[in-house]
């Protein structure tokens, strides 16, 4: 890596209609719910009073939202990378957990039981997941260094970078909580990354329905 950004903020999306269904959601483009606007507007509320050069998203509705919130009247690039996309659940993709399980048992059984190997049909596992994460992290570093930045992205991307920067076996992935409009930071050095704050979920405005 030629560089590294100065400090990186890992923020999830806000609520989706799907996270409410408890579906199945990776690469479907679903829109944010009332309340995951205003978790949105609690973020941007957070990054108010933070220098922030540049955000990356991963190209969906629902990060988009959250990232443009956060922008807000800053002048800065935003800019799209389906890197950070959700692991692709493939043919699980909007379903929930009773259907994968009545639609393909043969499949969740081999998915739960490994899933940094084992993907959903026409999916992706956890360890294609951290490879393009991985890369994407990469990247960022080339172009970015010195540079404070956000990502909106997913859980699934957000635990994998972690793992990696912190040393936790990936298939430990679920040990870092990372909840609907959350923030976790980094600083990054040359040759170590200190984590200064994980999962914290900025306060909504009082007041509203």
């Amino acid at each position: 890596m030629s560089g590294v950004p100065r400090s990186v903020w890992l923020v999830r999306h806000g609520q989706a209609d799907w996270n409410v269904a408890r579906r199945y959601m990776s690469i479907a483009d679903r829109p944010l719910t009332r309340f995951g606007e205003r978790q949105a507007l609690a973020l941007a509320r957070f990054f108010a009073a933070r220098r922030v050069d540049v955000i990356v998203h991963s190209g969906l509705m629902r990060t988009e939202a959250t990232a443009q919130a956060i922008k807000g009247a800053r002048r800065i690039p935003v800019l799209a990378d389906a890197r950070w996309r959700e692991a692709s659940h493939g043919a699980w993709e909007g379903l929930t957990y009773r259907e994968v399980m009545q639609r393909y048992p043969e499949d969740a059984a081999r998915r739960f039981a490994d899933p940094i190997h084992y993907a959903p049909s026409q999916g992706e596992s956890l360890a294609q997941l951290a490879q393009r994460v991985a890369q994407a992290w990469q990247d960022l570093g080339a172009q970015f260094a010195g540079c404070r930045m956000v990502v909106v992205a997913h859980s699934g991307p957000i635990q994998a970078l972690l793992c990696a920067l912190m040393g936790t076996p990936p298939a430990e992935h679920w040990r870092w909580r990372i909840d609907l409009g959350s923030v976790t930071e980094v600083d990054c050095y040359p040759s170590t990354t200190i984590l200064r704050m994980v999962n914290h979920v900025p306060p909504l405005a009082a007041g509203h329905s």
